[in-house]
């Protein structure tokens, strides 16, 4: 099979489970997400591939932050949105895997991510903050540091501002809003992507399906 591998610590555990498999002989070509899944996968020795090479994939196994009872996800916590959702376009099919913790009735409690180009922030963050108020979810836009209080840098060169909205009471024209402005690379708002959730709590795993 040709698998996309997701970034984030839930992901990472379904990099190694995957990797154990490929040691025991089973057959698969993988395009990872981000350049950490990269290279945890070339240390475990799954066979990677690039979307350049491999366009088209089976399916795509990826974690999230947040999972709403209609599938739609947040994700971006790990920095790699743009990534993740390219390859998830480019799937057959996308698998999320969670705990519990991540299963909200309502998106919104996890700071949504915004990919953004460096040129212009004030503007852009600006503009995001208008977007998220007129979609009825207003809220700060900060901007993603890493632990030296440097601005967080993704894999494709952009920034990353959380905004803190508490609760998006309509995902899909927040989307659309944010989709719009100009400078922003891509929103961490994952809508119709995902028919698959494994969602593991205290009694055990449960598979939930978007028809």
């Amino acid at each position: 099979m040709r698998v996309g591998l997701g970034t984030g610590s839930t992901a990472r555990c379904f990099v190694e489970l995957l990797a154990e498999r490929v040691r025991a002989g089973l057959d698969v070509l993988a395009v990872p997400t981000s350049e950490a899944t990269r290279l945890d996968a070339e240390r475990l020795g799954i066979p990677l591939s690039t979307l350049e090479d491999t366009p088209q994939l089976d399916i795509t196994v990826d974690g999230a932050d947040e999972i709403d009872p209609d599938l739609n996800l947040i994700k971006g916590g790990g920095g790699a949105l743009l990534r993740e959702k390219i390859v998830a376009s480019a799937s057959a099919r996308l698998i999320v895997i969670a705990d519990q913790r991540k299963w909200v009735r309502v998106l919104g409690r996890f700071p949504l991510p915004i990919e953004v180009v460096p040129f212009g922030l004030a503007v852009i963050r600006a503009a995001v903050e208008a977007a998220c108020a007129a979609a009825g979810s207003p809220g700060p836009a900060l901007l993603r540091q890493n632990k030296d209080g440097h601005a967080f840098v993704t894999d494709g060169g952009h920034c990353i501002l959380d905004a803190a909205l508490g609760r998006i009471s309509d995902p899909r024209e927040l989307a659309a809003r944010l989709r719009a402005i100009t400078g922003v690379v891509e929103h961490g708002l994952f809508i119709g992507l995902e028919r698959t959730a494994l969602v593991a709590g205290e009694t055990g795993v449960s598979m939930i399906e978007r028809p």
